[in-house]
């Protein structure tokens, strides 16, 4: 067994099948072919079920996740350390995080950590809902991950959680016409006859629009959406009016959009994660002071 061949047996869980693991690898088929059946012998036993060209992990497949991600993370650890002896003048940095927070408060902290270390590169990977973050750091994917959540929950168990912020909820229409008179901050039940433009369930801004929606009579959703980044298109096109978390204010207000303040306690605890023990030195440089 060596590191190549857990590398290429990832990347076929990760992508589902051996085709698609040799174009993330930059590798002919063959040769993710040839490892796969090289480790199973070295092992003894099948990783995968064959069934046509599908591939189906066997429980060893699945037992070999984890440890497997571990002895990867474990060789970047060790090269990430010694390439850092003078200075942070390369590698990689994979961050797992939920839309609204990459928005707020990631790019700002983006920002600041490339001024400091512009040969590190920074990657972001998409998670819509916080397990899905919290999924990715346990796994070892990303090193870090940033979320929000209206509590932080047993759920972060064996995780450093670093708290960041509290981001609140704002109403975002294309026009003052399309929302309760200008003045205080618009309650959940001035909404009726409302169309909403709403998140996948599991997001605070779907907890927030569906009390909405069970507040406010004739309020209805006009469009489900997972895609975030098309949330603001439709507002400006009028197809409803939004629910999104504060870190969208300045960025709705730039693109013309109106934005007012939802009464209530509802938030989102927003805070930084990782998996507990050593970082490599720009995971370790990107955490808040």
């Amino acid at each position: 067994m060596d590191v190549r061949q857990l590398q290429y047996f990832l990347a076929i869980v990760d992508h589902g099948s051996v085709h698609r693991a040799a174009q993330e690898l930059f590798v002919a088929q063959p040769s993710v072919s040839q490892a796969l059946r090289a480790l199973e012998r070295d092992l003894g036993t099948d990783l995968f079920h064959r069934t046509g060209r599908r591939l189906v992990l066997t429980p060893a497949g699945e037992r070999l996740i984890d440890p497997a991600r571990e002895v990867l993370r474990g060789v970047e650890l060790a090269r990430a350390t010694v390439e850092a002896v003078h200075g942070l003048r390369s590698g990689r940095l994979v961050i797992a995080s939920m839309p609204s927070q990459a928005v707020s408060p990631l790019a700002p902290m983006i920002s600041r950590f490339r001024a400091e270390y512009p040969l590190v590169e920074v990657s972001v990977r998409a998670a819509a809902t916080p397990p899905e973050v919290i999924a990715a750091v346990r796994a070892g994917s990303a090193e870090l991950g940033v979320l929000g959540a209206p509590s932080l929950g047993p759920e972060l168990a064996g995780l450093t959680v670093h708290q960041l912020e509290t981001q609140a909820f704002v109403l975002v229409a294309a026009t003052e016409a399309d929302l309760p008179a200008a003045g205080a901050p618009v309650s959940s039940d001035a909404l009726a006859g409302q169309r909403l433009i709403v998140g996948q369930p599991g997001t605070g801004m779907r907890r927030v629009a569906d009390e909405i929606l069970r507040r406010s009579r004739g309020s209805r959703i006009a469009v489900e959406i997972e895609h975030r980044e098309a949330v603001l298109p439709l507002v400006l096109a009028r197809v409803g009016v939004a629910v999104l978390s504060e870190s969208w204010r300045e960025l709705a207000r730039s693109a013309g959009a109106v934005v007012r303040d939802l009464a209530g306690d509802e938030v989102l605890r927003v805070c930084l994660v990782h998996r507990d023990g050593r970082l490599s030195p720009a995971a370790a440089a990107f955490l808040p002071g």
